[in-house]
């Protein structure tokens, strides 16, 4: 990344990031030494085998965990001088989660789900606003359904929808087709690629799809836990 990039266009930055835990075996190194840098509106795919460390630094950048050492940093607040709740705080207010699983809660229709994060923010036209993005992921017909009323796609693009309602800085996605078959993974994408463009969020993606990793502008190769590769994908 070019010296003369401005500091306000990096949206989250890694430095020498590392995660080590306790095992039976002894002490076990599962992220060394990474870094990075990722501009806003910017894509970035996070690859590597099963193991390489790939959720690992997706929870770490989020602040979902902490690093053993080294610093992680969104819009500029070092989360590690925060606690849980300050964690929590700067997640609510720049971040957004897409995961394989949908982690859509049952009880609520596809729009109260949708209306979840923005009425944690207290926001005074929820509802207005989670039927407009609901529209824009093709289920304006389905807001009243539940999500066991709807099939595994459509649960995807309702957490999607859910993701992008609060304009985050950065939206983390983990696996996000990986549970979808092949045609509906590739809907799933391309909306995702579409919201990224037209929101102006930065985009993580941690994948094992090569050819879904190649649509990102950057990738991040990771091999048992370290940089294999940084560069153009």
């Amino acid at each position: 990344m070019p010296d003369h990039e401005t500091r306000e266009n990096i949206v989250l930055e890694a430095r020498q990031v590392s995660k080590t835990v306790t095992s039976p075996e002894g002490s076990l190194t599962i992220l060394a030494d990474v870094s990075l840098r990722v501009r806003a509106a910017e894509s970035l795919a996070i690859v590597g085998p099963s193991g390489a460390g790939k959720s690992t630094l997706l929870a770490l950048l989020a602040g979902l965990d902490l690093p053993t050492t080294g610093t992680v940093l969104i819009a500029g607040v070092d989360l590690g001088a925060l606690d849980e709740d300050g964690r929590a705080a700067i997640r609510g207010q720049h971040v957004g989660f897409v995961f394989q699983s949908f982690h859509l809660i049952p009880s609520l229709t596809a729009i109260e789900n949708v209306m979840l994060p923005l009425e944690l923010r207290q926001s005074s036209d929820a509802r207005k606003v989670a039927a407009e993005t609901l529209g824009q992921v093709g289920l304006g017909a389905r807001m009243s359904h539940y999500p066991k009323q709807l099939s595994g796609g459509e649960q995807q693009r309702v957490a999607i929808a859910r993701a992008f309602v609060t304009h985050p800085d950065v939206l983390f996605a983990d696996e996000p087709t990986g549970n979808l078959d092949t045609h509906t993974g590739q809907r799933v994408t391309d909306l995702l690629f579409d919201l990224n463009r037209s929101t102006g969020s930065t985009l993580v993606l941690v994948t094992h799809d090569r050819a879904l990793a190649s649509r990102c502008s950057r990738m991040l190769e990771l091999d048992a836990g370290h940089t294999v590769l940084q560069g153009t994908a």
